[in-house]
């Protein structure tokens, strides 16, 4: 009877193990399905960056409610963001327009592999405008292989922002 129970335990053991190992395998199938759309997105200049959380430069992490993106596709980027911070040009009086946004076609677009598996995409507008208080002069945006983001602007009369969030295919 002892040696039924220690065989009984042993193959509970051996599924046990078997099932664990089925299911690490899966991850890290999903994880390299992953890996790999993200590269193509990246590599076929064609994705969606949505903001999830701004990070003003003075602080102050704000979850964002709305839907905020920057659309990245070989011939325009198209970015619609809030912003919190200073404006060292400010809008003209009575203008309720605010926030990051502008579409551009005439822009540099550089990516680079980092050593962890991400990458760094540098856009830089070249018809930017430095008397527009809107003007974008560069963003930076750092991704994971798994697909999340974050997205500093770097702007001429505004203090800088960053944007977390995640990487989604362009429908």
């Amino acid at each position: 009877m002892k040696s039924l129970i220690k065989l009984f335990l042993v193959v509970v053991v051996i599924l046990g193990g078997l099932n664990v190992s089925h299911a690490q395998s899966t991850r890290a199938e999903r994880q390299a399905a992953k890996a790999a759309g993200v590269k193509k997105m990246v590599d076929d200049v064609n994705f969606v960056f949505k903001a999830n959380y701004a990070n003003p430069q003075g602080g102050g992490n704000r979850a964002l409610t709305s839907d905020y993106d920057l659309k990245v596709v070989k011939d325009s980027v198209i970015a619609y963001l809030p912003y919190f911070g200073r404006a060292y040009l400010a809008p003209d009086p009575g203008t309720t327009e605010g926030g990051i946004k502008f579409t551009s076609t005439n822009f540099k677009y550089d990516a680079k592999q980092r050593k962890n598996g991400g990458w760094e995409i540098v856009i830089k507008p070249k018809d930017h405008d430095i008397t527009n208080w809107r003007d974008v002069q560069q963003m930076i945006l750092n991704i994971s292989t798994s697909g999340y983001a974050s997205l500093q602007v770097l702007s001429s009369n505004r203090s800088p922002i960053s944007f977390d969030g995640e990487l989604e295919d362009r429908h």
